[in-house]
């Protein structure tokens, strides 16, 4: 049996193309993968990179994407919409087919173990590589963002990294922090709304997330359950296109699937008198999470492979930012069509 690895590095750079090429062309020249997918995002300025291959070319590919991220990015510069830690924002081993998460998990401590000890920079283990119970989500790690990490490092709190340096100096200033992980494919979706503000979007994420919100009274807060289960969101606003976006990671399309999302969204966009406008995956999508979608869509058990994507990506509205294309959108199809 082949064994086979998605990698999605999340780095925060996703305005200067130069910077976002140099980058992906590391991982192509690095290791014998497949480079299936370089999203930049200028709003929250940062890029999904998606690579597949076998463990010691993702690995390869994944070493590089830290080493050149180190030399190509500053985050004292560094602003966007969207929260992150360090130039590698997150960096998730994903298993493809039948291969096993412990493969995962050992190429997560790897690299961990890589940027700690070779590059001498902060790594934080997350998901189901996490080494602490705390460190499982990746929410809590980031916590205060970036720009939190100073004062973490020099009050050695519980948020210590797991490799390299606790400690703040002019290499990690300029790098931050990386959070490294093994965990099943989570599909990173937005739901568009149409307002420039995001109060509606952010409230609207406050009440999907499977985690709820805090609803306070008296000085006594309760936290009240979200709609969706295995959901994280949260409300952002796109100055680009001026709209906001709920912003989601669905962790498993299998209990809240895209089309469940995006209807809850826009009942909810409805309630507040506004309305969606189509949304977007970031990164590749499962072939029968879109199956699932055009099922949904279209009511129909009889048709084609093709006409349940396509009826999917109207429903869904995916082409409203930019055209989606399954041919290279799609883990499956990408992969088959590489």
């Amino acid at each position: 049996m082949t064994e086979l690895i998605e990698c999605v590095p999340n780095f925060s750079e996703g305005v200067n193309k130069e910077v976002i090429a140099a980058i992906a062309n590391r991982v192509r020249d690095s290791s014998d993968v497949r480079v299936l997918g370089i999203e930049p995002d200028p709003d929250y300025n940062r890029t999904v990179l998606t690579f597949a291959g076998s463990p010691d070319g993702v690995f390869a590919g994944a070493c590089e994407v830290m080493r050149a991220s180190s030399e190509l990015i500053d985050m004292r510069e560094h602003h966007g919409e969207h929260p992150r830690l360090g130039a590698v924002d997150v960096c998730p081993f994903i298993p493809l087919g039948d291969t096993s998460m412990e493969v995962c998990i050992d190429l997560a401590q790897r690299l961990a173990e890589f940027v700690g000890n070779e590059l001498n920079l902060p790594a934080y283990l997350y998901g189901l590589s996490a080494k602490k119970p705390e460190h499982k989500l990746l929410s809590h790690i980031r916590k205060g963002e970036y720009e939190a990490l100073e004062n973490r490092f020099n009050n050695k709190d519980e948020f210590i990294p797991d490799f390299g340096p606790c400690e703040w100096n002019e290499k990690v200033s300029r790098f931050g922090a990386t959070v490294i992980g093994a965990r099943e494919i989570l599909i990173a979706y937005n739901v568009n709304i149409d307002e420039q503000d995001a109060r509606v979007a952010k409230s609207i994420g406050s009440l999907v997330r499977s985690s709820g919100r805090l609803i306070k009274n008296q000085g006594q807060s309760m936290r009240t359950k979200g709609l969706l289960e295995m959901v994280q969101g949260m409300g952002v606003t796109l100055e680009k296109h001026k709209i906001s976006q709920v912003s989601m990671n669905l962790r498993d399309y299998n209990i809240t699937g895209l089309h469940h999302a995006f209807a809850t969204c826009q009942s909810l966009a409805n309630e507040h008198n506004t309305r969606v406008l189509g949304s977007e995956i970031v990164g590749l999508v499962p072939l029968a999470a879109m199956l699932d979608a055009g099922k949904w869509f279209l009511d129909n058990e009889s048709c084609s492979e093709n006409e349940y994507v396509e009826a999917a990506i109207n429903g869904l509205g995916l082409s409203y930012l930019e055209d989606f294309d399954p041919n290279v959108r799609i883990i499956e199809w990408a992969i088959r069509n590489d």
